[in-house]
Parts: structure tokens; sequence; C-alpha cells
């Protein structure tokens, strides 16, 4: 008896095995195929999160007129430009500003408009050049959502930035070290509580004074953006899960165990 138990469990850790071998090929190519989908989106637009500027941001009919351009000049039409964390399309040229358009998605799920009403500041960069370095993190400018600062502490060294989440189906992105993107800066996650829905952010007086982040004010809403590649990671763990599940019998039977050569 307690050899035909040891026969089943011996296979049944086979099984597993077996389906760990043939799913292997398909896991590296699965991965190689998503990293390839990211070089193509960084070839196209990306940001770094290091802001090159504080401009302004006000509206303007159909959309917004962005101004604090000249750091980064000259403009074209058709570039991408990074405010306060959102892509936004030169539309067209003024000086060193630049009109463009902006639509309902991105006035429901950012700060733009709010900012826009009272001439507010915001964080600009352009897009990433394929010869510029990657000080920051990968930056799509498509912000996931915003958040809420809920504290700010000046320490004797660095400012402590408490931040939570307005939806909290980010919340499970949110780990101690891990990047996100503020405003459209690029910061290393502290601290989390409330599993991620509340994190806080150390911020060093360069960053502070060479960002918006002087300005903000408990109660104020921030555009937040989760690192791209948790995404693809878990994008990639529910692929490869499925697929195991999928390819597994649901039942380890004694023919099965006669074919694989228990007897």
């Amino acid at each position: 008896m307690r050899i035909k138990k040891n026969s089943l469990y011996i296979g049944i850790i086979h099984k597993l095995y077996l389906n760990l071998i043939l799913n292997e090929n398909k896991i590296l190519k699965t991965f190689s195929l998503n990293i390839t989908n990211i070089q193509k989106n960084v070839v196209f637009i990306m940001f770094t999160g290091l802001i090159q500027s504080i401009g302004t941001i006000k509206k303007n009919n159909m959309g917004v007129v962005v101004d604090g351009c000249k750091p980064f000049s000259p403009l074209k039409l058709g570039d991408s430009v990074s405010v306060d964390g959102v892509c936004l399309t030169v539309s067209e040229l003024m000086n060193d500003a630049f009109f463009s358009n902006v639509s309902e998605e991105t006035l429901k799920r950012t700060n733009l408009e709010e900012k826009a009403q009272r001439n507010g500041y915001v964080n600009l960069e352009p897009a990433l050049r394929l010869s510029d370095r990657l000080g920051g993190h990968i930056v799509s400018g498509h912000v996931d959502g915003m958040g809420e600062v809920i504290s700010i502490e000046d320490l004797k060294n660095s400012w402590n930035l408490k931040v939570s989440w307005n939806d909290l189906n980010y919340c499970r992105y949110m780990c101690d070290k891990a990047s996100v993107s503020l405003n459209g800066i690029s910061l290393t996650i502290a601290e989390i509580s409330d599993d991620g829905c509340i994190f806080s952010i150390a911020v060093i007086p360069h960053t502070w004074v060479k960002t918006c982040l002087q300005f903000l004010k408990i109660g104020e809403k921030v555009n937040l953006e989760v690192d791209l590649m948790a995404k693809y990671a878990e994008k990639l763990l529910k692929i490869n899960n499925n697929n195991l599940i999928s390819k597994q019998s649901s039942v380890i039977s004694s023919k099965w165990l006669e074919e694989q050569g228990w007897n």
C-alpha cells in the first residue's frame, strides 16, 4: 500500500515537472514578446520622470496652453511633452509655449483641468531621445489615476510626502523601494501602509526645489502612474498561470501513471 502511495506522489511530481518543461519555451517566448513590445513603445514616446522645467498651464478654448518650455526648446509640431505626468501633443507653437488639445478622458483622469483654471504650475519634460540617459524610470505619460496629499513633513535633510490613492485598484502595485510617477516626477516609495493604498516618499532638497512639489498643499490632487514593469510582470504571471492550469490534466489515473512508466 505504501509503495502505491509513493508511486502516486512521485507520479504527481513527475507530471508537474513535465508541465514546467513543456511550458518553459512558451514562458520565455511570451516574456521575449512583451520585452519587444516595451522596446517598440520606447522608440516612439517615453519619459524618464526627470523634470526639466517648471511651467504654467491655462485653459484655451478646446485645449490648454503650456508655457515654460524654453529649457528644452525648440519644439516641433507633433512633439510630445509630459505635463505634470500627462503626455500632451504639441498642436500649435507659441514662442516658448505650446497649445495642446485635451480630451475629456484626460481631464477626467488628471488634475490638469483644475490647474488650468487657475493658471497653475506644472512639471515639464520632453519625450526621451534614444541617445538620452534613462536616469529615472520608464514613464509612459498615461496617468492611471489621481491621489491625494494627506501629509507633508519638513525634515532636517528631506521632505516626507504621504499620498493616498483615489482608485484602490492600483494599491497592489505599490511596494517598498518601487518606482512611482507623481505629477510626472520619478520617485521612490519609502514606505507603504493599508496594502499600498497609502504610501510615503522621501524627497531630497534638489527634487523639491526643481519641481512643483514645493507648491503642494495638503488635500491637493496629484497625478499617479504606477511602474510599467509591474503591469507587464502581472500580465505575464496571469498568462503563464492560465496556460499551465489549462494544460494540466484534472485527473491523475492509474492509466496515466502506467503510460509514464510507474507501475
